[in-house]
């Protein structure tokens, strides 16, 4: 790939052994809408797990981007402190699944 001074980078896809993409806290943030000193801030709270990369370029599934918008989304709506707002998404996150795994286990109607 040639970059506009000319210079040549090298594009490096990196993706867990299954094949799932990851992405660097960067292009998370960028996806997310938030700063990257804010996600870092976020990780920190527990927000979110690199799964992979190393501890100075942590790497992502980008799903994550999600998460963290949501976390924004919690904060600016509800006037949440960060550590609520990361709280508050994992119990949304427990409750989709529980309804996900009661939807599952619920007889079907009969016709």
């Amino acid at each position: 790939m040639t970059v506009p001074n000319g210079r040549t980078v090298l594009a490096i896809r990196v993706s867990t052994p299954d094949g799932t993409p990851l992405v660097a806290l960067e292009s998370l943030a960028r996806e997310a809408g938030l700063h990257p000193e804010l996600v870092r801030r976020l990780i920190s709270l527990g927000a979110l797990e690199p799964t992979g990369g190393t501890t100075r370029a942590p790497l992502f599934p980008p799903d994550s981007a999600a998460r963290l918008a949501r976390i924004a989304r919690l904060r600016r709506d509800l006037g949440l402190n960060y550590a609520g707002a990361v709280l508050a998404c994992d119990l949304l996150a427990r409750i989709d699944a529980l309804e996900d795994l009661l939807a599952r286990h619920q007889p079907q109607p009969r016709r």
